[in-house]
């Protein structure tokens, strides 16, 4: 009897092994990633940066001529400057094609300073790489390559991602071509402080990103693009659990900006905070009991008297909890939320003030306090030429560093009150040491609250000058 109730039992599994319908339901909880791996491996490619070695000054300190120095009074510390040529480097990264004539987004810190670029698709073509626009706040870059009939990954929105749901990231680690590691998505609107100014808002996952891996695709279980993978969390250098990539819902804006205007047009509420749950452990750790009537949203902790949220009517200590009745419960929510939008644009913003909730609609604006769109400024049409000093003209004149305005012609510099042979020593807090420091502090200024260059100069001979010059017109709010 016994042996035939097990006989029975083995029948009775084996036919539900062979009922349809268990069959499909076994085969939905069967996750297989072949074919989002197939669908989007031939848009992800490799790119080989090389940068040309420099010829940089570097400070050193001669002890004699420290002593002889202050044995005669001259007192010069024996502080003096020497040239050095770095390398030639060659770095590699990657990047994904978006559309079929050539349009690759890729990290900023992957092709940042670099002069040449080749950009290798999976079949083996290579083409040379040129960069439409780089965005070092999100750490995305535009480049283009000359081709047409490519394949184009389907752009996914990231927002639609759910915890624990399947991806793929897809990239180049350690030169190793088109590799796919598998994992979960672990956490999404991750901030992680990386660098002053850098707006956060990762997917973190445990799929495998390593060194290579960067500006390569983190894709969906359907073969679409959720994110960016740009870096990974490690004390040693290499995948050691968590990955991170940027979302496509800030990818999009930025890509779609570098394109039109060769710069990102970045909306900003004009406010500085933290999460509510940080607030609250701040002052509980000052022995402090806050009640917000929240744990959730983000504190103000100030408000720009020429931003968006003071115009709008909003306080120190008020409380964001939602914008355009999306719900936000920390930072890095916000922050790809702003990313996605431009100045201009209009938002409705959910707010506790007091425990009481209240909503007003606002104007976003930029980091200058205006709706108006920023364009790339380009250096070369400021109206003059620059080289740096020689080395005779460094001793003649016993300066260190300099650029020397070697032509002039009708420009912004000309209208402050330049002049050829002014030699520029200082812009922004900059040492004029090349011509690319000049470059970064016209772009770093132009991007600016005040967009203005305070430059510090000498005459040939020797006298001290300084100008002002205006990069924008005045504010229009």
């Amino acid at each position: 009897m016994k042996k035939k109730l097990i006989w029975m039992l083995a029948l009775t599994l084996c036919m539900g092994c062979n009922n349809p319908a268990t069959v499909e339901a076994q085969n939905q909880d069967r996750v297989d990633l072949t074919y989002a791996a197939e669908k989007s491996v031939n848009s992800v490619v490799y790119i080989k940066v090389t940068t040309n070695g420099r010829t940089e000054m570097v400070d050193y300190q001669d002890p004699f001529e420290d002593f002889f120095n202050d044995f005669f009074g001259r007192g010069n510390g024996g502080r003096r400057q020497r040239p050095i040529e770095t390398p030639k480097r060659q770095s590699a990264g990657s990047g994904v094609i978006l559309t079929s004539d050539g349009y690759i987004v890729t990290n900023n810190h992957v092709v940042a300073n670099a002069d040449e670029l080749l950009v290798k698709l999976n079949d083996n073509r290579e083409f040379k790489g040129r960069i439409i626009g780089t965005d070092k706040n999100t750490d995305l870059a535009l480049i283009k390559i000359e081709s047409k009939n490519l394949p184009a990954i389907t752009v996914a929105n990231s927002d639609d991602l759910k915890l624990g749901e399947w991806v793929l990231a897809i990239g180049n680690p350690f030169s190793l071509t088109s590799t796919v590691t598998a994992g979960i998505v672990s956490a999404k609107a991750r901030t992680l402080g990386a660098s002053a100014g850098s707006i956060e808002s990762f997917i973190q996952t445990d799929a495998a990103i390593n060194p290579g891996n960067s500006g390569g695709a983190l894709v969906n279980a359907k073969g679409e693009l959720v994110g960016i993978n740009a870096m990974l969390y490690s004390q040693t250098g290499s995948f050691s659990g968590y990955g991170f990539a940027i979302p496509t819902s800030i990818m999009n804006k930025v890509v779609e900006d570098l394109k039109q205007f060769g710069t990102v047009q970045r909306a900003v509420l004009g406010i500085s905070g933290t999460d509510v749950s940080n607030y609250i452990d701040i002052e509980k750790e000052k022995g402090n009991n806050v009640d917000l009537g929240t744990v959730n949203g983000i504190y103000v902790a100030e408000v720009s008297s020429d931003g968006a949220a003071a115009a709008a009517g909003l306080k120190t200590g008020d409380v964001i909890t939602k914008i355009d009745n999306r719900k936000i419960e920390k930072f890095g929510q916000l922050s790809e939320l702003m990313a996605s939008h431009r100045p201009g644009d209009k938002v409705e913003v959910t707010y506790l003030r007091n425990k009481k909730s209240y909503e007003v609609t606002l104007t976003l604006r930029n980091i200058q306090g205006t709706t108006t769109a920023l364009e790339k400024l380009d250096t070369d049409a400021m109206g003059a030429a620059l080289r740096p000093l020689t080395d005779k003209e460094k001793y003649e004149l016993n300066l260190k560093h300099g650029l020397v305005v070697s032509a002039i012609k009708r420009g912004k510099l000309m209208d402050a009150g330049i002049t050829k042979g002014i030699i520029i020593m200082q812009v922004n807090d900059r040492a004029m040491k090349s011509t690319a420091d000049w470059d970064e502090a016209v772009k770093e200024a132009n991007m600016s609250a005040d967009r203005v260059l305070w430059i510090r100069a000498k005459t040939q001979s020797g006298i001290n000058r300084s100008f002002t010059v205006e990069l924008g017109d005045q504010k229009n709010k």
